[in-house]
């Protein structure tokens, strides 16, 4: 479900990936190059906040030229991958790659060079994956327009929700990154500001949510269906967790606030929320809430006049 790469100056990743990833980049910046299935290679400059939807299939490389660590994180769904939960990634050059399974003869044949050409190609391969390129070697330079439908950055995009003193939210559909579509996964960055609190709310179109806390810290709690706790924990940078279908989950933020990035399994994902203004307990009648409660007309009427103006998220008492 997770996997991260780590590139320092001058190092540059080549795969291609079978699975249906969202790439996120936490930190630095770089270049990436992506060829879609039958399609001409798209040369993307990347930088913190920049999410790339990356179909099954397609192949890769990503390359740091600047003298910071460019750190890259893969989210997305491997059940189709050849060992079930974790990516399959294979190589197109390397010691691992394409190239060292083939016999000499099928790499003349194959690219219609000469033998000395194939050994070069094959036995000139000494690394695996991972590439040192020479400081004096040129490397393919960005182009803007190749960001078009293929890369948003979470940092610049318009906000779907902006709460003072509760949070941030961009979500990532077929609106804003078309490329969702095709994989099949949306996406979300939030940003609670510190002690401020998440609605409990499930995802009411049978999606589950895979969530990679990027920085801060604070409290998760996950309700499971049958009414029941089935996680309460601290969580911080660098943490993982998977939230089922239909699994209610809540998040209250540290005072350094807490950022995360979901991927969700359902392109244009909907939402439902326990608390707030637009809390699904709102729209139901007293007299249903009343029953349902066992309480009095007085405690449901105060349970419904609170959080009549807050939306999803909730900045914390003065």
């Amino acid at each position: 479900m997770a996997s991260k790469c780590f590139a320092r100056l001058n190092v540059l990743l080549a795969s291609s990936i079978l699975a249906n990833p969202f790439e996120s980049v936490c930190f630095g910046s770089g270049v990436a190059g992506i060829v879609l299935p039958e399609k001409e290679e798209k040369v993307l400059e990347i930088k913190t906040g920049d999410t790339i939807a990356l179909p099954f299939g397609v192949i890769t490389w990503w390359y740091n030229k600047e003298d910071t660590e460019l750190q890259v994180l893969f989210l997305g769904d491997t059940k189709t991958a050849h060992k079930a939960g974790s990516f399959t990634n294979f190589f197109l050059t390397g010691s691992n790659g394409i190239f060292t399974g083939f016999s000499s003869e099928f790499v003349c044949r194959a690219w219609d060079v000469d033998e000395a050409t194939a050994k070069a190609l094959v036995g000139n391969q000494k690394d695996n994956g991972i590439i040192k390129v020479d400081a004096g070697s040129k490397m393919p330079e960005p182009n803007k327009d190749h960001r078009n439908g293929m890369a948003l950055n979470c940092l610049d995009a318009p906000l779907d929700v902006d709460i003072k003193g509760g949070g941030r939210v961009v979500v990532l559909n077929t609106k804003n990154l078309p490329l969702v579509g095709e994989v099949g996964l949306g996406a979300d960055l939030v940003r609670l500001d510190g002690n401020a609190m998440c609605s409990p709310g499930f995802s009411c179109d049978s999606a589950l949510q895979v969530t990679y806390i990027v920085r801060g810290s604070g409290r998760a709690q996950v309700v499971g269906v049958d009414g029941k706790r089935v996680l309460e924990t601290t969580v911080k940078g660098g943490d993982l967790f998977i939230v089922p279908r239909f699994f209610v989950v809540s998040k209250i933020a540290d005072d350094d606030g807490l950022e995360w990035f979901s991927i969700i399994s359902t392109p244009n994902p909907i939402f439902t929320h326990m608390a707030g203004r637009t809390s699904a307990w709102k729209a139901l009648s007293p007299e249903v809430l009343q029953a349902s409660f066992s309480v009095t007309p007085e405690v449901e009427k105060t349970f419904r006049s609170k959080r009549m103006n807050s939306e999803i998220f909730f900045a914390p008492s003065k």
